[in-house]
C-alpha cells in the first residue's frame, strides 16, 4: 500500500506515542474525522495499525518492535518514569537493570547517583552509567543479542543468581488486564524471573502503552512485583488488583 502524507504523518505519530486518537488526528490535520477513520480503516487493512475503540495501536504479534523504533516511542513518558523510579533509589544502593528502553532511562537519572553499584544484562545500560565515576558496573556474560545489546540465556542467569541486590529495575513488552507482565523471548523472561528472586525490592518501569499491546510469554505478575512506575493511572480493575497485592503504583509525570 502506497501511503498519502496524511497517513505516513499519523503512522510517524503512532510509532512515537504508540497510538493515535481520531478526534486528535482531525484537528491536526484540520480534516473530518471520517476522513481519519478511513486512514486508519486502510493502515490497519495494510497491518500498520490495529483499530480500537476511538484509534488506533501500534499493531503487534509474536514479534517485538525494532530497538531504535521501541527508544523513540514515549521518550517524554519513559524520562519521567525514569526519574521517579531513580528518585526512589537512594545513594549507596546495589541495583539490578534489565533489558529495555525505559531502563535505560531510568540509567541515565541514575548519573548523579553515588557509591552504587549495577548489574546488569544490558550492555547499553553499562555504557550509560560509565559517566557515572561513583558506580560499579558489573555486566552478565551470556548471549548478545545484537539487536538491541541485551544478554540473555542461561549464563545470564546464572550470573545473576550470584547477587542479592536492593532493588531490580525491569520493563516488559505487555501488560495484561490480569496485571500479569508478558514478554516476547524465553530466554529473557528467565533472566528476568531470577532477579526478582534475587532482589530485595522490585520495581516495574512501564508506560501506559504496554496496556494496550500483548506478547506471547508470560514473565510474571504485578503481585510480584513491589512498585510500579507508569506514566499513567492503571485501569480501576487492575489498580484494585494492586491493592489487594500490596502492589505500588507511582504514576510519574
Amino acid at each position: 500500500m502506497a501511503l498519502n502524507f496524511r497517513q505516513s504523518e499519523i503512522l510517524e505519530i503512532a510509532r512515537d506515542e504508540g497510538r493515535v486518537v481520531v478526534e486528535a488526528l482531525a484537528e491536526r490535520f484540520n480534516v473530518s474525522v471520517q476522513t481519519i477513520r478511513r486512514d486508519l480503516t486502510e493502515l490497519s487493512e495494510a497491518g500498520h495499525l490495529e483499530r480500537v475503540h476511538g484509534g488506533a495501536v501500534i499493531r503487534t504479534g509474536v514479534v517485538n518492535f525494532a530497538y531504535e523504533e521501541r527508544r523513540r516511542m514515549n521518550e517524554a513518558a519513559k524520562a519521567a518514569i525514569g526519574r521517579a523510579c531513580a528518585q526512589a533509589i537512594p545513594d549507596n544502593s546495589s541495583i539490578v537493570l534489565t533489558l529495555g528502553t525505559t531502563t535505560e532511562a531510568v540509567a541515565r537519572e541514575l548519573l548523579h547517583h553515588r557509591n552504587i553499584t549495577v548489574v546488569t544484562n544490558n550492555i547499553n545500560v553499562a555504557n550509560i552509567l560509565l559517566a557515572n565515576e561513583s558506580c560499579d558496573i558489573l555486566v552478565a556474560g551470556g548471549n548478545l543479542r545484537r539487536s538491541d545489546g541485551g544478554l540473555v540465556g542461561d549464563l545470564t542467569a546464572d550470573f545473576m543468581g550470584e547477587f542479592k541486590a536492593d532493588f531490580a529495575v525491569i520493563g516488559t513488552s505487555a501488560l495484561d488486564s490480569d496485571g500479569d507482565m508478558l514478554d516476547y523471548d524465553l530466554a529473557e523472561v528467565r533472566v528476568s524471573r531470577r532477579i526478582l528472586r534475587q532482589a530485595r525490592q522490585s520495581f516495574l518501569v512501564t508506560d501506559a502503552s504496554k496496556l494496550e499491546r500483548s506478547a506471547p510469554v508470560r514473565l510474571a505478575s504485578l503481585s510480584d512485583i513491589d512498585r510500579v512506575f507508569i506514566d499513567k493511572p492503571l485501569p480501576d480493575a487492575l489498580m484494585a488488583l494492586c491493592a489487594q497485592w500490596d502492589t505500588e503504583i507511582t504514576v510519574a509525570g
